[in-house]
């Protein structure tokens, strides 16, 4: 067995889903660390307002992998190079952050690590571009709201501090820094997925950011706003793989096991997770609303990406993706163990 055929066992339940019209297209790749891979297609790229197949050189809205390929990435690169301290307080990068309550708001006392892990007291989501349409102005409501507090949750705010950081620190847009080929902050050069009906815009979106906040913060923020191609992923799992996108140290960050199964910016694998309960513990992965999700096990020198447009025409409607994620990591790691044994 080779990965090819890896890659095909995996792609069945996918190509079901496509079959039964459950989720307009899918693209699965799979990767090793010695650079082997394959890439399996089927489905449309947009159902409406006009059908378009689906190909390989079709650009995804990544949706929250961008808080893993981008924003952790670029956070763990500025901590490599000495620019930020992980467990700093926010307020190295942004002094100005609740700036009106400087003794006492606890928005002042998170540090990047607190945000990378989710260990913050912030909300998870907040319709910020219900606030107003410039998108400066709405970098300055997320910096001076007093947020509500609450126990840890996966929160989008989290990571859109992270990015206004990463933008004091560099002094440039998220959207200025070089992700590798295949990758990159909207509108993506090439042919583009299909993602919802927003009622909000009045149209079908197509090359721009289907996240409304992200959208609204000009299309590039730490949560969203990333798109990519099948390929693009996999040249970013690659280099995970193989060593050569982050420090040794700073990958130890990522692969770091602890009690919430949380390391900096991914989830580490458990019993009945997304990426299924085939790969090794030693496998980080993560999750995007658009029907995205990559995985990277470290002990197999393996990783897959599946990206899908289930949110095509609408998110109100049963894709069964919840689903569908673990069956292909089950199938992949299955096969991918006989494949071994041989």
């Amino acid at each position: 067995m080779t990965i090819a055929a890896a890659c095909d066992q995996g792609f069945a339940p996918a190509l079901e889903a496509v079959e039964r019209g459950r989720i307009p297209g899918a693209a699965l790749g799979m990767v090793s660390a010695d650079g082997q891979s394959a890439v399996r297609l089927a489905g449309m790229a947009a159902r409406v307002p006009d059908r378009e197949a689906l190909t390989r050189g079709h650009w995804f809205d990544l949706a929250s992998l961008s808080k893993v390929i981008a924003t952790t990435t670029i956070i763990l690169k500025l901590a490599d190079q000495g620019r930020l301290g992980l467990d700093r307080p926010l307020t190295d990068a942004i002094p100005d952050l609740r700036q009106y309550d400087v003794a006492g708001a606890a928005e002042r006392r998170l540090t990047f690590r607190d945000c990378l892990m989710h260990q913050s007291f912030l909300p998870a989501v907040e319709p910020i571009y219900t606030y107003g349409d410039d998108p400066e102005r709405l970098r300055a409501f997320v910096l001076q709201r007093e947020w509500r507090h609450g126990p840890p949750v996966y929160s989008d705010i989290n990571f859109i501090l992270l990015g206004i950081a990463i933008e004091r620190i560099t002094g440039a847009r998220l959207s200025d820094w070089p992700l590798g080929e295949g990758l990159g902050f909207g509108p993506p050069p090439g042919p583009a997925v299909a993602t919802e009906y927003c009622s909000w815009r009045g149209r079908v979106m197509k090359g721009a950011v289907h996240d409304e906040n992200a959208f609204a913060l000009s299309g590039a923020a730490g949560h969203a706003g990333l798109f990519g191609t099948v390929d693009g992923v996999l040249g970013f799992a690659r280099a995970m793989l193989d060593g050569t996108m982050l420090a040794p140290a700073m990958l130890a960050e990522v692969r770091a096991a602890n009690d919430h199964h949380r390391t900096c910016g991914w989830e580490r694998a458990f019993p009945g997770w997304h990426g299924g309960d085939a790969c090794s513990a030693d496998t980080i992965g993560h999750t995007g609303f658009t029907g995205t999700g990559l995985w990277i096990d470290f002990e197999r020198g393996v990783a897959w990406t599946l990206l899908t447009n289930r949110v095509h025409p609408t998110r109100h409607a049963d894709s069964g993706i919840a689903a569908l994620r673990p069956a292909v990591g089950e199938r992949i790691m299955t096969a991918w163990d006989e494949w071994e044994r041989l």
